[in-house]
């Protein structure tokens, strides 16, 4: 179970006050609404539409921005309405009458409301049967709007989009008609959603997930707790995520195929991508999980992304991990031309794995006892009758390392050697040691005038003598220290370049 409730904001509320409006003016793209006291307050048109005269607005003037946080009650009808920024959704659970309900942490609130209490049917009818709401509607499913099978999937799913949308370009229909086809694909495209789905399908009162975990802002009709920390919500009136367009290169190894679909995941970026056979038109093979590590392409990433999050019981507590997802909707993948042949290369070497195992696994033995130069392993793969074009170093690989670095070291490289689960590369002054793993530093050596003697010495040490100068073995050794690969890999090869004595191009070191 995730935790019962969710961490309170830590700022104190600010001075906030409620003012009766008596008139709303037209200001441009916003609206201002007078208050009594001949003050005002501007606000967007959509808020304004939800407002009348002599209605009252609870605000904190104080704020920097004091329209980030509204209480607005009406007159007539009586009722509430609260427009706030929020955080971390809670996944549903039943309370004392055994009916679900999720809760939102508001953000820095500055008029002391901590939560936003939804009940199970507000996220349902919102997100999942919003269009039932319409007239003519009521029996319209999310594959309706879609014009897809419900048992689709996901690359009809992406074609049943693209038809639609051109579909309603071409009939010149509003934005209006657009999103909610938008949004049945941003659903069903993602596998956890289009499962809570068919399950409401099935029984309306089943629990339903806020999408992606909250994150963004709400607008809620409902009532205010008497003590004023909760606002019980009934209804649903909008919903905008955090979100932002971002582009870069992902690595292609790092995609993980699974029935149907694949998804893409990156810790360092912290990002989640959801992908298709259409937008990912590259043939993996049913193999693919098993040899993605060989890979060395990358592909292009541009795409609109939204906040997530999810608790996570790790260390004996509940810890709230927050990503980016892609929106399915607005994912655009830019292949390499020469990614297929990549892949297919990939895949022999995988093949070639198994053919030769025996061979490798004594290679694999011989290489943690001692080091062996590149030329010399060339040559037990060919005593082997390994093929020559297998390379050797794909021995020690791992899924997560980024092949840049060990371009850039080989290309600087006279003589390589391998040892255990490391490469080690003599440059034109100095050695530099790297593991093929992510999260590993590489270690940069001055270069000895005898580099066999060099080679033996290393490999009666470890790092961590190293990095301690235990028996001054990291002073024998001429340690000159680590260069961590982090974020930025132009910004390790400049330093890199640095502690090789190579000229430095300053611009490396911004990030691309």
């Amino acid at each position: 179970m995730l935790p019962a409730a969710t961490p309170r904001s830590e700022r104190s509320p600010g001075s906030h006050t409620a003012r009766t409006v008596v008139r709303l003016e037209p200001n441009g793209p916003q609206v201002r609404a007078d208050f009594e006291d001949e003050t005002s307050l501007t606000i967007s048109r959509f808020l304004a539409g939800f407002i009348r005269c002599s209605d009252q607005i609870e605000f904190d003037p104080t704020s920097g921005v004091s329209t980030r946080e509204l209480r607005i009650v009406q007159v007539r009808p009586p009722s509430q309405l609260y427009f706030a920024p929020i955080g971390y959704v809670t996944q549903p659970k039943p309370d004392k009458r055994d009916e679900y309900f999720t809760r939102a942490l508001v953000c820095d609130s500055r008029l002391g409301i901590k939560h936003i209490h939804l009940p199970n049917a507000a996220v349902r009818d919102y997100f999942y049967f919003g269009n039932r709401r319409r007239s003519g509607c009521a029996e319209q499913t999310l594959y309706d709007l879609l014009q897809v099978d419900p048992d689709a999937d996901f690359g009809a799913l992406r074609l049943g989009l693209k038809v639609r949308l051109l579909e309603l370009e071409g009939s010149s229909a509003p934005t209006q008609q657009k999103q909610p086809v938008e949004r049945a694909f941003n659903l069903l495209a993602h596998p956890e959603l289009r499962a809570c789905y068919h399950a409401l399908l099935l029984d309306a009162d089943a629990p339903a997930l806020f999408p992606y975990g909250g994150f963004g802002t709400i607008l809620v009709a409902g009532e205010l707790s008497r003590d004023r920390e909760t606002f019980f919500a009934r209804k649903m009136l909008s919903f905008l995520p955090e979100r932002q367009d971002r582009r870069f290169r992902a690595p292609l190894r790092r995609v993980e195929f699974f029935e149907g679909n694949a998804v893409y995941r990156d810790s360092r970026r912290k990002v989640e991508i959801f992908l298709d056979p259409v937008v990912l038109p590259v043939s993996l093979g049913a193999t693919w999980n098993q040899w993605r590590h060989l890979v060395s392409t990358k592909i292009g990433v541009e795409a609109t992304f939204v906040k997530s999050g999810k608790y996570q019981f790790r260390g004996g507590e509940w810890r709230l991990h927050t990503w980016e997802t892609a929106l399915p909707s607005r994912i655009k993948i830019t292949i390499p031309a020469d990614a297929p042949r990549v892949v297919a290369n990939a895949q022999q070497t995988h093949h070639r794995f198994g053919q030769f195992f025996d061979a490798l696994e004594d290679i694999r033995l011989r290489l943690e006892r001692q080091p062996i130069e590149r030329a010399e392993l060339a040559r037990i793969c060919d005593n082997l009758r390994i093929p020559p074009d297998f390379d050797i170093a794909q021995i020690s690989w791992r899924a997560n390392y980024d092949k840049y670095y060990y371009d850039q070291l080989l290309k600087r490289t006279r003589q390589m050697f391998l040892f255990r689960g490391e490469f080690i590369f003599e440059l034109e002054r100095t050695v530099v040691v790297e593991v093929p793993q992510q999260g590993h530093a590489t270690y940069v050596f001055v270069r000895p005038a005898n580099l066999d003697q060099w080679v033996g010495d290393y490999a009666r040490t470890t790092k961590e003598e190293i990095r301690q100068n235990r028996a001054n073995v990291a002073e024998r050794l001429g340690f000159v220290g680590r260069i961590a690969h982090g974020r930025n890999p132009r910004a390790w090869l400049r330093e890199l370049r640095v502690r090789a004595g190579e000229p430095v191009e300053y611009s490396l070191a911004v990030e691309t």
